[in-house]
């Protein structure tokens, strides 16, 4: 395999042959939706649209050789006993990375690679480590419509790893600012990242592309996807790779009646053409309109974990269709590989133990970037504790804490929040903290991160803390592992209103993997655009 030579444009203009599936307009419905509703499709996607990001890509052309050219970026200044790590290299222009997504090699565990959203090449920078995070390693890997070859908008990164062919998957989006495309897209790497299925291969794992009739479903959006692979031997369903994602359906306005969670699952990606495989589709939860994008049809950022039997459980959050406002935390399982979910979805908040941010557009006071209620799961390999990880506004919009949902019984019942986000003496912390993740080592040592702004009094500024619990997650030792303090209003270009949705985490008993988003060194440079980079501070056991 190689990477794709690549380049960044503006605009796509589809050559003949294409044509749209409705009514044609003057852009895509996903775009009016965008431009009339405050939530619903994801940050990520709106980012975008930013006129800095579309003047960037249009006067900076990235292009990645076929052989994968890389960079190493090294290790940064660091605090005392913090030790920081730049993992991207510094694309050009320096630009934002964010929205971290990491996975470790099962079988070496010094390997792991992580990939976040790239505004030169509008896909996805890749960074690998093969001395347990000391040293990494970026290349690019941009998405492709393989129907007309034109290169299209990515990002919104997983990674997962893949012990039955010792093999790393990257599943990101595809889609176009001008026309109506939109695709889940799934890449291989068989050499730990250094190279990836080229863009025209890439496996379509979800699209509103009908190959039939060559036409395209422009009411029909797929987006925030999350990729796992079953990676116990003796499971029924070894091997197989599972992709969540949400399906908004668009009428004329732009305004989305469902949007449903969705699985798509397959036994096999060949290696030598990606494109090849034969995916599986599934109903996590029903797709039933409402009139106002409500109901269990209305939902956004789901995280699968597969259980030792090859059980599917997958977390994600209520939220309504058209705006960010949650209305609780969701839960279901498949026992059958995928096929069938339950009738009924799990509810795990529990009465008023639970509070979303209040705000439609999910804004925290005092900045200008979105902090949606993004949240993960994991299970214990040693108690199969299955951890459900959150922020809880119970004490108010600029006051979120890290709390968990604990389920001893495969998902059917759950626990009230345990915080998470705690001082010394067990109380919460002060300020707000945003964007957690959670993983758990081989033997059982639950570990969570998040971004947090409790050393800054004014309750604005931004650094990394992470977690650990050695009790099966009723008690967790906090401690920063963010050097620096930033200002998120210099995290993306001018207008500082995307820092990313969600952080990254992975765990193994050798290495604790966490990855954030960090725009202490370069928050403002001198092309003025707001550089945010990826960072880690990895924890090697004795």
């Amino acid at each position: 395999m190689v990477t794709v030579l690549v380049s960044a444009t503006a605009a796509v203009t589809f050559g003949s042959g294409f044509s749209a599936g409705a009514a044609a307009s003057s852009e895509p419905l996903w775009v009016t939706h965008v431009r009339k509703f405050q939530g619903g499709i994801s940050n990520g996607v709106r980012a975008s649209l930013d006129a800095a990001v579309q003047q960037a890509q249009a006067r900076h052309l990235a292009a990645v050789p076929e052989s994968g050219a890389s960079s190493a970026a090294a290790p940064s200044a660091s605090a005392a006993a913090i030790r920081n790590v730049q993992m991207n290299d510094d694309s050009y222009p320096p630009l934002p990375q964010n929205e971290e997504s990491v996975a470790a090699s099962i079988d070496r565990p010094l390997v792991a690679v992580a990939g976040a959203n790239d505004y030169v090449s509008g896909g996805t920078v890749v960074m690998r480590t093969s001395d347990g995070g000391q040293h990494w390693q970026s290349t690019r890997v941009v998405p492709v419509f393989r129907p007309t070859g034109d290169i299209c908008q990515g990002g919104d990164p997983a990674v997962a790893y893949s012990r039955r062919e010792k093999a790393f998957y990257l599943a990101q989006l595809c889609f176009f600012r001008s026309s109506a495309p939109s695709e889940v897209q799934v890449y291989k790497s068989l050499d730990n990242g250094a190279t990836w299925t080229p863009g025209r291969l890439a496996s379509v794992a979800a699209s509103n592309y009908v190959p039939s009739s060559g036409t395209v479903n422009d009411t029909v959006f797929n987006d925030k996807e999350y990729i796992a692979i079953d990676n116990t031997p003796t499971s029924p369903h070894y091997g197989r790779l599972y992709v969540t994602y949400t399906r908004f359906h668009l009428d004329s306005t732009g305004a989305s009646d469902t949007c449903p969670i969705k699985l798509a699952y397959s036994d096999s990606i060949p290696s030598t053409d990606p494109s090849l495989a034969t995916w599986q589709h599934s109903n996590v939860n029903p797709d039933r309109p409402s009139s106002h994008g409500l109901g269990e049809s209305a939902n956004q950022f789901s995280v699968p974990v597969i259980g030792p039997h090859g059980a599917v459980d997958i977390a994600y959050v209520l939220e309504e269709c058209n705006t960010s406002l949650d209305h609780g935390l969701r839960f279901q399982r498949s026992t059958d590989g995928g096929a069938t979910f339950l009738t009924t979805a799990v509810q795990v908040n529990k009465g008023t133990t639970w509070v979303d941010s209040p705000d439609a557009a999910d804004l925290l006071p005092g900045t200008a970037f979105r902090a949606p209620n993004t949240i993960a799961l994991a299970m214990s390999p040693t108690t199969g504790t299955l951890a459900f990880i959150y922020t809880n506004y119970t004490h108010g919009r600029g006051n979120g804490d890290i709390e968990v949902s604990l389920s001893h019984n495969n998902g059917t019942a759950w626990t009230n929040p345990v915080p998470v986000s705690v001082n010394p003496n067990g109380t919460l912390a002060a300020n707000n903290q945003f964007f957690p993740w959670i993983a758990v080592d081989g033997k059982g040592k639950f570990q969570a991160i998040w971004l947090d702004r409790r050393p800054d009094p004014n309750n604005h500024n931004i650094t990394a803390f992470q977690a650990t619990s050695t009790d099966d997650g009723r008690t967790w030792l906090n401690f920063r592992i963010g050097a620096g303090l930033w200002n998120p209003d210099q995290g993306f270009f001018k207008s500082g209103a995307f820092i990313g949705d969600y952080s990254g985490l992975a765990a193994n008993t050798t290495a604790v993997y966490p990855s954030w988003t960090d725009g202490s060194a370069n928050a403002v440079n001198q092309t003025g655009t707001g550089e945010t980079d990826i960072f880690t501070n990895v924890e090697l056991s004795p």
